[in-house]
């Protein structure tokens, strides 16, 4: 009961009082099954993209950390094709920083910030981590190229009379994606 109360709180104030690029919500009314999406930042390879996460929250939350999965593709060393997120709050200790202190909109923060400021000491893609630190320009290219195809509008969708969704729209959920394109 005590989890339910503070994820509607959590939800309640992502609603209304969402960090700057950042929006969450249930999917068909179930507290354990989240969506999220999270802008890119400016000056980022990834600015003007929208990226969609899946948060699965833990019958143990807040004792135990959400697990959270990009749905959208994203050329990122500490995110691997799968979606998975290589970040220390994400894991419980004692070989991670979570704490029940720690609250939703502090973790999709946290991921907003990654993605702007990778890590490429603790990388989930080894081969895009040695890019980042050796080729920034080769990365940086690759990794707008990826926002452009996988995390942008496309105006395609303008042209033949479909409504095209803004960052603040919820997306349709999205099949988790294959490996590499």
């Amino acid at each position: 009961m005590q989890r339910q109360s503070r994820l509607k709180r959590e939800l309640q104030l992502l609603s209304t009082e969402p960090p700057t690029g950042i929006s969450c919500w249930q999917v068909d009314d179930n507290m354990e099954q989240l969506r999220a999406q999270v802008v890119g930042g400016s000056g980022s390879p990834y600015e003007g993209g929208v990226f969609s996460l899946e948060v699965a929250v833990p019958e143990r939350y807040p004792f135990q950390p959400p697990r959270l999965q990009f749905l959208t593709p994203i050329y990122h060393p500490n995110i691997d094709t799968a979606g998975r997120i290589c970040l220390d709050i994400l894991k419980p200790p004692p070989e991670g920083a979570w704490r029940p202190a720690l609250n939703l909109s502090s973790v999709l923060t946290s991921i907003q910030l990654l993605m702007n400021e990778p890590n490429p000491e603790d990388p989930l893609m080894a081969d895009i981590a040695r890019e980042y630190k050796y080729h920034r320009a080769a990365y940086t290219a690759t990794a707008r190229e990826w926002t452009e195809k996988h995390a942008k509008p496309r105006d395609a969708a303008v042209s033949t009379g479909q409504k095209r969704r803004s960052a603040d729209q919820p997306e349709p959920p999205k099949k988790p994606r294959p490996g590499l394109p």
